[in-house]
């Protein structure tokens, strides 16, 4: 893709202040510009950059004011997010790669499912009986969508994904590699010879529209009923969902977080990386859990901030910390006077 900086701002609803006739062909980050880049400032503390970034244009805040000469030649692009502006770049970007329309011939799809228009499926996927297939959907090499399992519009299922029987999609998910949607949910019962009886898992994995899930990432179905993800979901990669968990609409969950069975985490909630959830809790809407927490017992208050394991809030948590230090330094001074008097 090539534009100039006067109509890339055009699509962008920016404002041109420059060059607008300098060709973008190609995006960059700030320190990594050349000639023919398109580039943008988000964070301040990147600004150092702009100063001698060698990129043709930069993505600003509209009221963005520079400290210093910026180097000659340099067209700004004034928006009101820089780096949602960016993204929404990156996105026709990725737009003009689009994959061919049309069945690999490799590829086995059941003459008893149903694909529809426009869609693009690769080599060796694999589409058995009773699979819908919504239109403009992009299911890639070694893909596995199971008997009776739906998926909406133009949905992307990136290389060995798999959807498992029963599965139901909404519009315009994505799939990176290796996600599992609907494996089976982790139920054994013990028995009188001391060893576990598996319980079937015979519910399923809905997942609303607009979600994305990532690489590696695992989803089970439900023992019954559904394990519900709702529309506007982010999951990072390597991430656990177990059996009739549901996740609320527009929560977003950082890599190698788990989730036990039967939990229920709301809306608009901020999970950071490896956190983990017991199971049978809800989590209100709006929470945010920081990165390695362990969350063991229902989180009732709204929008509010959880560290540590078990998970306090937030100003708990620093306290705790603040006093555990304390401690430890008050005991390492008492055994440095006791050792002082000694040698004394």
């Amino acid at each position: 893709m090539e534009l100039t900086a006067t109509a890339l701002a055009k699509l962008i609803e920016g404002t041109i202040e420059g060059d607008g006739t300098v060709l973008l062909n190609q995006v960059a980050k700030i320190e990594e510009g050349t000639p023919g880049c398109l580039t943008f400032l988000a964070n301040p503390e990147y600004e150092t950059f702009i100063y001698e970034t060698g990129a043709s244009a930069v993505l600003v805040e509209t009221g963005f004011d520079a400290r210093k000469p910026l180097p000659e030649g340099l067209t700004l692009i004034r928006v009101s997010n820089p780096y949602q502006a960016f993204a929404n770049i990156l996105k026709l970007a990725i737009e003009d790669r689009q994959y061919p329309v049309g069945i690999h011939p490799t590829a086995f799809v059941s003459p008893k499912a149903s694909i529809g228009a426009e869609c693009y499926i690769g080599p060796f996927a694999l589409i058995e009986d009773g699979a819908i297939v919504g239109d403009g959907c992009q299911i890639h090499s070694h893909v596995s969508i199971g008997r009776k399992a739906t998926l909406g519009k133009n949905c992307i299922l990136h290389r060995h994904v798999s959807i498992m029987d029963g599965c139901r999609i909404g519009n315009e998910c994505t799939f990176q590699s290796g996600a599992t949607i609907g494996s089976d949910g982790f139920g054994f019962a013990p028995n009188q010879e001391n060893t576990y009886q598996k319980v079937p898992q015979t519910g399923n994995v809905v997942l609303e529209d607009q979600c994305e899930v990532g690489a590696g990432t695992t989803i089970d179905r439900a023992t019954l009923g559904s394990t519900f993800i709702e529309s506007g979901v982010k999951l990072d990669n390597q991430i656990q969902v177990a059996h009739n968990v549901r996740i609320g609409r527009n929560t977003v969950i950082a890599a190698q977080t788990g989730i036990a069975g039967s939990t229920t985490i709301g809306a608009n909630c901020m999970i950071g990386g490896q956190v983990g959830f017991a199971g049978h809790i809800q989590v209100a809407d709006g929470v945010k859990i920081a990165a390695q927490s362990g969350v063991t017992k229902s989180i009732q208050e709204e929008n509010s901030v959880w560290q540590g394991t078990p998970a306090l809030p937030i100003r708990d948590y620093q306290m705790q910390q603040i006093t555990l230090r304390k401690l430890i330094r008050s005991l390492a001074l008492q055994r440095i006077d006791a050792l002082e008097q000694k040698l004394s």
